[in-house]
């Protein structure tokens, strides 16, 4: 997903007379719009499927942060110890 700066930055008042078009360009783009108000990047427009993608991959780097605390804090176990209890507790 790269910014195209000709097609990707937009004034809310163009996003406001042509948001038809400019939904269906995200969507078939998949380049998320720019949106300037008085000359300032404001907002940002994109399709869900982006978006999505961008709210998983955050939770995936909070597991792995937590992942990485619990390493700090010497929170471990071997995998030979976790499938152990697993087979003791579900088998």
């Amino acid at each position: 997903m790269s910014i195209n700066l000709k097609e990707d930055i937009k004034p809310i008042s163009y996003i406001k007379t042509n948001a038809a078009d400019m939904m269906k360009y995200i969507n078939e783009n998949h380049n998320p719009i720019i949106i300037t108000q008085n000359g300032e990047a404001k907002g940002v427009l994109m399709d869900i499927d982006s978006y999505q993608e961008i709210k998983d991959a955050f939770a995936l780097v909070g597991i792995i942060q937590l992942a990485e605390d619990d390493i700090k804090k010497g929170q471990v176990q071997s995998a030979d110890e976790v499938f152990a209890e697993l087979e003791r507790k579900y088998f």
